[in-house]
């Protein structure tokens, strides 16, 4: 790097709020299975604090040395529904306290795989996960789950949508923050490093590490100097300025891997925002030209933001994978947050746009008494985004007890404040209720 590029960098971590949003370690837990639960969890613990003894250390020195910012160190696992083994009543409420408690004592700030992959039909052991998730998110405090109930090849199992549906309820019920850590998703990826919806893929080597790079704010300030360009220029300032943070996630994930001692495997360039000022994706669509997130041509906005991210990353990177694109959590994104509290952005609206995002309706406050099959049909549509439109699509919601519209939930930090959005008030419980499967998309048979 020559000096203009160090000082470039330099200005993008103290100005511009770029970071590494992640490390997450990958660690497969398929060779854990023993003849009980017990057993099980015993070698669940035996393994993770062996493999990741060092992760948040050695992020801590690359952080030290290096001075970018390395917000969260992670580890996601081998879904846990997987890990039943033989035993006919497995104790999953204990598999997540063992994972915990393995988190906990390897010093990582969340653990993602309390998961079922359920969308080709639910074996006993995945049903058992799912009526354990309320329960196993109450009793921990770094475990974070996700349920796939859907794929374009697959199509959607209904029976799981409606299951999760009221999952989602009662986990709220207990105590709202836990449904930030609940993902639902349609066409989970299996190298996914950022949470809730992590999760160690079976087709996964043992161990590896992958990044998760974050810099809206990079992004904003520099279409912000280019007030005037038309769409080719924008989209060029967009994949060059992309290039340049997915290098530096490149980097400190080679890094990392080789002082652990395991491959390093892919880098998902995600703009995931934050309440920060500045740490902004609507900001970027509104320096494009939007009054606020929400204006007619919100849509398309954030399809060439996300495609031109996508098109920059890839070139930076021996690998690129996860999500890699743009987040719109509504709680966790200051101009998301003023725009939903002010009714300039919508369910309706949102849901449009996850068509074109990296993911779905994502970190948003609905009223407590919204019904579970209410919920379930949400889950459909963005199952069903995703299912035709081959790409990976998800619901983190959380129904608020005792809080309805105009209101708003206080998460703090990262996850920030969420105001309380309206649900349309239809009934979806007649075609919730008819269970079975949607079938996949014509285009899904592609041998």
């Amino acid at each position: 790097m020559d000096t203009n590029q160090i000082k470039e960098t330099i200005e993008m971590i103290s100005e511009e709020n770029l970071d590494i949003r992640t490390i997450t370690m990958g660690i497969s837990l398929l060779d854990c299975i023993g003849e009980n639960t017990a057993a099980t969890a015993a070698a669940i613990t035996r393994k993770i604090t062996t493999k990741a003894a060092h992760l948040v250390e050695v992020a801590n020195a690359i952080e030290s040395e290096y001075g970018i910012p390395i917000v969260n160190k992670r580890i996601s696992v081998t879904p846990v529904a997987l890990l039943a083994g033989q035993d006919p009543h497995p104790d999953f409420v204990l598999l997540a306290k063992t994972l915990d408690e393995a988190a906990k004592a390897v010093g990582v700030d969340l653990i993602g795989g309390f998961s079922a992959l359920v969308e080709n039909g639910c074996t006993q052991a995945d049903l058992a996960l799912m009526h354990a998730i309320p329960e196993a998110l109450a009793s921990t405090e770094r475990v974070c789950s996700s349920v796939n109930v859907g794929s374009t090849r697959a199509g959607l199992n209904m029976d799981a949508v409606a299951l999760m549906g009221q999952v989602v309820k009662e986990v709220a019920a207990i105590k709202p923050e836990n449904a930030m850590k609940l993902v639902v998703f349609a066409n989970a990826v299996e190298d996914n490093p950022f949470m809730a919806g992590a999760f160690w893929g079976v087709s996964e080597g043992d161990c590896a590490v992958n990044t998760g790079v974050s810099g809206p704010g990079v992004v904003q300030r520099a279409l912000a100097q280019h007030p005037d360009a038309p769409f080719q220029e924008i989209c060029e300032v967009i994949k060059q300025t992309a290039f340049k943070v997915a290098r530096m996630g490149q980097f400190v994930g080679q890094q990392a891997a080789e002082r652990l001692g395991v491959p390093f495997n892919i880098v998902d360039l995600s703009l995931a925002p934050t309440p920060a000022e500045g740490d902004s994706v609507a900001q970027i669509l509104e320096t494009l030209g939007l009054s606020h997130v929400g204006t007619p041509g919100t849509t398309a906005a954030l399809a060439l933001l996300n495609d031109a991210v996508k098109k920059g990353g890839i070139m930076a990177c021996e690998r690129v994978g996860g999500l890699s694109g743009a987040f719109i959590p509504v709680s966790e994104d200051a101009n998301m947050i003023q725009a939903a509290a002010a009714g300039q952005i919508n369910l309706e609206k949102l849901e449009a746009m996850t068509a074109v995002c990296s993911v779905g309706l994502d970190m948003i406050a609905i009223p407590g008494a919204t019904p579970a099959t209410t919920i379930a049909g949400m889950i459909a549509d963005e199952a069903a985004i995703g299912m035709i439109n081959n790409k990976t699509t998800a619901v983190r919601v959380i129904p608020v007890p005792g809080k309805t519209v105009g209101e708003s939930i206080e998460f703090g930090g990262l996850f920030g404040r969420a105001p309380i959005m309206a649900v349309n008030d239809g009934d979806a419980s007649v075609l919730i209720g008819r269970g079975g499967r949607i079938p996949a998309p014509l285009h899904s048979f592609k041998n």
